[in-house]
């Protein structure tokens, strides 16, 4: 099961993708953390989805952990395909509480009350190329399901250099 979640190609594309839905996301994510980009910080985020949106704490928590640690691991490669998938989700909830009152297109003109759902159908198409084909290219999971381990001595090498 493992070895499913984390094997990936050489490919280039998915290595991109990985990385632009992560620092995407991670900027996201910093706000609602650090309060950094004119964000709100933890608190406040905390304060709005418990108060406001009605999420419980640990929900609340969670999102903020997914935008934020779960951008980095997804950055750098490592369980690319849960952490696309889970930010999916995040996203299919900014969809259905902040995105669809307000239309499809983004509010580039800041004349609609929020921003609109266009920006989420393009990262639910990054992110479930990523959940179905993985990291991709100089990733976390590359690396660790390309290592083998050599005969009777117990080290493990990648299996460009066994080959």
């Amino acid at each position: 099961m493992q070895k499913k979640l984390l094997t990936t190609t050489d490919n280039y594309s998915w290595f991109i993708l990985r990385v632009a839905l992560g620092v995407v996301m991670l900027g996201h994510g910093l706000q609602k953390a650090f309060g950094w980009f004119g964000g709100f910080g933890w608190n406040n985020t905390m304060g709005y989805f418990t108060g406001t949106v009605g999420l419980p704490a640990w929900l609340s928590a969670l999102i903020i952990l997914i935008e934020s640690l779960g951008a980095v691991l997804l950055i750098i490669g490592f369980a690319g395909r849960i952490n696309a998938a889970l930010m999916a989700l995040v996203m299919g909830g900014a969809f259905f509480v902040a995105h669809l009152p307000n239309g499809f297109f983004m509010n580039w003109f800041g004349t609609a009350k929020g921003e609109g759902y266009e920006f989420d159908i393009l990262f639910w198409a990054i992110a479930l190329v990523i959940t179905i084909n993985g990291s991709g290219k100089y990733s976390i999971d590359r690396w660790l399901t390309t290592r083998t381990p050599l005969a009777n001595t117990g080290k493990v090498m990648n299996k460009a250099v066994v080959q």
